[in-house]
C-alpha cells in the first residue's frame, strides 16, 4: 500500500542534476577556484512556473549560499558556484512554485488582451505583502518597509487610468521582480534528495609537471652508489627545467633473497644493487631508507633543499614486501602462503616476481594490516611529504583505497596521490573516484591521430571529465614504447609537446627521456635496455639532443598561459593529412587561445591545411588571425578559417601558436 508523502504540497520535482557520480555515491573535483557548474531538471505539475537555487556550502560553513538558476529550456536550468578553500565543498538544488512570476505574467497577458484586473492587482499586492512579512522575519527591514509599500501602491485604487497605470508600472518593475526573488515563499519548496560533494584540491592536483630519477644513478661518477645529497646538486639544474615536482621510485632497503640482476636476469651477482621495489631487508621496511643513499635526516634535507628550489618531493608508494621485510618476520599472517607453508611470490602470469611478496587483504587480520599501511603514508607525510605515485593501485582492494584517501583527506586534505594504474579502463576510472588525485593514462600507447583524438575526446568530454585528472607520460622506467625505439630525438620531441599540451599534468622519466634512450632489452621489448630499475646507471651531463631546452621551454610556456594550466577547453580541428594533428585550448574566459599542430610521423615532412572551428576560439567567423609560434618565436599572418602548415620533424616537432584575433 503506497504511503501519503510527509507532505503532499511539495509539488516540484528535481532531476537529472549534473554533475554527479554514481548517484552521489563519490564526489567530482576541482582544484581551488575553479567553478562547478550544475545543472538539473526542475518542473511541475499544471501551468505555473517554478524557479530554483543551486544551494552550496563550502568547508567549515554551517548554512547554505543561494545561487539563482536560470533556464535553459525545456525545464532545464544551470548555475554555477565558485570553488575556495581546500576540502569538501557540498551542493544541492532546490525548486519551488513561483507564485509571484506566474502572477506577473498572467498580469501582463491580461493587460494585453484589454481585460479588466483590479482583482488581479489585490492577488498581487497579497503575495507583495506576504514577501514584506519574510523579509522582516529574515532581518531585513529596509526591504521590508519597500515592500510593503509597493504593495500599497500596488492596490490603491479609484479607478482613473493614471492609478491603474501607476500599479501596473510598479507591479510590472524590475525592483519588485528582484526583491521578491530575494525573499520567496519557501514553504512548500522541493530540496534534491541528496546533498553532493565536490573533493577541491590544491593547485598542483590539477597542474604540475614531474621528473623522476633514481638517486642511486646520481653519483655522476662509475662504481659509487648515489645518495640524497648527489640529488640535492642536481635539484637547480631540474628546477630551471620548469618541473616542480621531482618523484623518487622507492628509497627503502632492498631485499637480497631472489633479488634481481640487471635486465631483469633472474640472478643477482655481488655488488648487484636490485629493484628499489623488493621493499625491505634486515635494515628496515617502508620506515626506513637504504643505507647507501644516506639517513633519514639526510632525505629531510632534501626535501627541504626541494622546496627552496620550487620542487615538491613525490615518494613512490609500494605496498609490497620482500621476502627479507621485517613484515614478513614478524606478521607472517599478512601474507598468503602455499600448501608447503612457503609465503607466495608475486606472479602475473607467465611473468615471476621472485623478488616481491604481496600482502594478503583478504587475510585475518585485515584490519591491523590496513593500519599499518595507513601508518606508513603518515610517517613520510611527518617527513614532509605532501604527493605519493601509487604503485600497482588496481592490485589492491577499492575498499582499502577508498578507507585509506578519506582517512588521509582527514588529516591532511593537501596530500596528492597519483594512480599508477595502467589497467582496465573502468579500474582506472574507478580508482579515481574513490579518491586518486591524478592518474597515468593510456597516453603511451596512443600515437596515432584517430587515437589521440578519440581518446582526449573521451577523457575531456565525457562525464570522467569530473573526476578523472590525466597525467601523461612520454616513457617511464617500465614503459619504452615502440614509438620511441624507432623513432628516435623526432619522436621524443613530438611526445614532448603532445604530453604537455594535451593535459595540465605531465611527467617524465627524466635522465632517459633528456638522452632520448631508445634501445629495448629485446626485440619486441618495452623494458629498457640496462634499466635503472635494477642497475646503477651513469651518465653524462648535458643536452645531446636539444631535448632538455624544448623541455623547458614547455613547461615556461605551460606556467605563463591558462589556457594550458587546467584540462577544460580542449578541441580538436580538422587537418586534411593524417600524420597532422591539430588542437586548440582556451582558458576558461577565451582570452587564452593556443592552437597546436604536431606532426605525428618522426620520419617525413607533412603538410595541409588546418581548418579552424571559430566558435570554440571565441573569434568571429573568418576573422584575420596572427599567429605566434611560442616556441620559436615566429609570427604568421593568417586569413579565415583555412590555413597551411608544413612540420619536418628534423627542424621542428610541431606549431605552438597564440591566436591574435
Amino acid at each position: 500500500m503506497t504511503s501519503v508523502p510527509h507532505d503532499g504540497r511539495r509539488r516540484v520535482v528535481i532531476e537529472g542534476v549534473e554533475p554527479q557520480i554514481e548517484a552521489g555515491r563519490h564526489p567530482i573535483k576541482r582544484v581551488a577556484g575553479d567553478p562547478v557548474t550544475v545543472r538539473a531538471d526542475v518542473f511541475a505539475d499544471g501551468h505555473e512556473q517554478v524557479a530554483c537555487e543551486l544551494l552550496h556550502r563550502p568547508p567549515g560553513a554551517r548554512s547554505w549560499c543561494s545561487v539563482r538558476m536560470r533556464p535553459l529550456g525545456n525545464d532545464r536550468f544551470e548555475a554555477s558556484f565558485a570553488t575556495s578553500a581546500v576540502g569538501e565543498h557540498l551542493y544541492t538544488v532546490r525548486g519551488r512554485i513561483d507564485a509571484f512570476s506566474t502572477w506577473r505574467d498572467d498580469l501582463e497577458k491580461r493587460v494585453d488582451a484589454g481585460q479588466v484586473v483590479d482583482q488581479e492587482l489585490l492577488v498581487g499586492a497579497s503575495l507583495v505583502e506576504s514577501a514584506a512579512t519574510r523579509a522582516r522575519q529574515a532581518g531585513h527591514p529596509g526591504d521590508a518597509d519597500r515592500l510593503t509599500e509597493l504593495a500599497t501602491r500596488i492596490a490603491r485604487d479609484g479607478g482613473t487610468a493614471s492609478v491603474l497605470e501607476n500599479s501596473l508600472s510598479v507591479a510590472l518593475s524590475a525592483e519588485l521582480a528582484h526583491l521578491m526573488a530575494d525573499h520567496p515563499d519557501d514553504s512548500h519548496a522541493t530540496t534534491y534528495e541528496r546533498e553532493l560533494c565536490v573533493t577541491v584540491d590544491r593547485e598542483r592536483a590539477g597542474f604540475s609537471a614531474w621528473y623522476e630519477l633514481f638517486p642511486r644513478s646520481c653519483a655522476g661518477e662509475p662504481g659509487r652508489h648515489g645518495t640524497f645529497r648527489d640529488v640535492e646538486r642536481l635539484l637547480p639544474r631540474i628546477g630551471a627545467m620548469g618541473f616542480d615536482v621531482l618523484y623518487l621510485p622507492p628509497i627503502h632497503p632492498i631485499g637480497r633473497t631472489h633479488r634481481k640482476g640487471p635486465d631483469n636476469r633472474s640472478e643477482a651477482h655481488p655488488g648487484d644493487p636490485g629493484s628499489p621495489w623488493a621493499i625491505g631487508s634486515r635494515e628496515g621496511g617502508h620506515k626506513a631508507v637504504h643505507p647507501d643513499l644516506g639517513t633519514i635526516e639526510d632525505f629531510e634535507a632534501l626535501v627541504e633543499s626541494a622546496r627552496t628550489e620550487g620542487l615538491e618531493m613525490a615518494l613512490d608508494l609500494a605496498f609490497q614486501c620482500s621476502p627479507d621485510h621485517p613484515y614478513v618476520r614478524e606478521h607472517p599472517e599478512w601474507f598468503r602462503h602455499r600448501p608447503d607453508g612457503s609465503i607466495r611470490h608475486a606472479e602475473n602470469p607467465p611473468k615471476r616476481y621472485e623478488d616481491i611478496v604481496p600482502f594478503d587483504f583478504e587475510c585475518e587480520a585485515w584490519r591491523a594490516l590496513w593500519e599499518e599501511l595507513l601508518s606508513v603514508v603518515t610517517f613520510w607525510m611527518e617527513r614532509g611529504v605532501r604527493i605519493f605515485r601509487v604503485d600497482n593501485p588496481h592490485t589492491k582492494p577499492f575498499a582499502f583505497w577508498e578507507w585509506l584517501l578519506g582517512r588521509i583527506r582527514e588529516t591532511d586534505p593537501e596530500v596528492l596521490f597519483l594512480s599508477e594504474a595502467f589497467t582496465r579502463p573502468k579500474v582506472m576510472y574507478r580508482l579515481a573516484a574513490l579518491g586518486m588525485t591524478q592518474s597515468y593514462t593510456y597516453f603511451t600507447w596512443r600515437n596515432d591521430k584517430e587515437e589521440l583524438t578519440d581518446y582526449f575526446t573521451e577523457l575531456s568530454a565525457s562525464p570522467v571529465r569530473e573526476y578523472f585528472r590525466a597525467n601523461l607520460w612520454p616513457n617511464t622506467p617500465d614503459i619504452l614504447h615502440e614509438y620511441l625505439q624507432s623513432g628516435g630525438p623526432p619522436a621524443f620531441r613530438v611526445r614532448a609537446v603532445l604530453a604537455a599540451t594535451l593535459a595540465a599534468n605531465w611527467g617524465i622519466y627524466g635522465p632517459a627521456f633528456e638522452r632520448c634512450e631508445n634501445v629495448p632489452r629485446e626485440a619486441g621489448s618495452e623494458e629498457y635496455l640496462h634499466s635503472d630499475k635494477y642497475e646503477i646507471r651513469v651518465r653524462q651531463v648535458g643536452d645531446p639532443h636539444g631535448i632538455a631546452a624544448l623541455v623547458g621551454r614547455l613547461n615556461r610556456i605551460r606556467r605563463a598561459h591558462p589556457a594550458l594550466r587546467s584540462d577544460r577547453g580542449l578541441v580538436f580541428h580538422e587537418v586534411d593529412d593524417d600524420h597532422l594533428l591539430a588542437y586548440s585550448r582556451c582558458d576558461a574566459h577565451g582570452k587564452d587561445r593556443l592552437l597546436v599542430v604536431v606532426n605525428l610521423d618522426p620520419f617525413h615532412a607533412h603538410e595541409g591545411f588546418v581548418e579552424l572551428d571559430f566558435e570554440p576560439l571565441s573569434l568571429e567567423v573568418d576573422a584575420d588571425l596572427r599567429v605566434e609560434d611560442l616556441l620559436t618565436g615566429e609570427s604568421f599572418a593568417w586569413h579565415g578559417a583555412r590555413n597551411w602548415v608544413r612540420l619536418d620533424p628534423a627542424e621542428r616537432p610541431g606549431h605552438l601558436f597564440r591566436l591574435v584575433g
